[in-house]
């Protein structure tokens, strides 16, 4: 409804809900983001050579890997349906806050990945897969790969909050705004 009381112009013409590959991507995309969150946190609970940091480390990695491979088809799906409406519409100041923290989370779950994979490349001269391994197209180089993975470490810090952030406001615009944005994606 707009602020008359009539039925937003948008809202009759845009579905009510994201299309179900988007909301089963979002899900499945943030349960890995979680898993791939716990995996690297739990390392510190084993000793540096263990097979059991070495399970976690390496299923961080292979978690990073399936969110890098979903991105794309995550977009796809996206921008292949249109956007439900929200309603109440949001204030533009909201709205451009909403649009700059999607944005950097599409970003994240594109960089985070690909830096990874950039210093297992640069670290360790290729991805192993199973007993085979993937060449590097780059030349080992170990303070560039250190480098990265320290870059990888501070943008996966920063991105805490910017998740927290997506969180939070899911909640606030079902709980206290009382809008359709988070009926959307379920």
């Amino acid at each position: 409804m707009s602020s008359t009381g009539t039925p937003h112009r948008d809202a009759a013409r845009t579905p009510p809900r994201y299309s179900a590959a988007s909301r089963r991507l979002h899900w499945l995309m943030a349960v890995l983001v979680v898993l791939a969150y716990i995996l690297i946190t739990s390392r510190s609970w084993f000793e540096r050579g263990s097979d059991p940091r070495l399970f976690v480390v390496q299923g961080h990695f292979w978690v990073g890997i399936a969110v890098f491979a979903l991105v794309l088809p995550r977009l796809l799906a996206r921008f292949a349906n249109p956007t439900p409406a929200i309603v109440p519409p949001l204030a533009p100041l909201t709205h451009l806050a909403s649009r700059i923290t999607h944005v950097a989370l599409y970003a994240f779950l594109l960089l985070q990945p690909a830096m990874g994979m950039l210093v297992v490349f640069l670290e360790r001269g290729g991805i192993p897969l199973g007993g085979l391994m993937l060449p590097s197209p780059f030349e080992l180089n170990p303070h560039l790969a250190h480098r990265i993975e320290d870059l990888h470490i501070t943008v996966g810090t920063a991105f805490y909050y910017v998740i927290a952030l997506h969180v939070a406001a899911a909640l606030w615009h079902h709980f206290a705004r009382r809008d359709n944005v988070l009926k959307r994606m379920i």
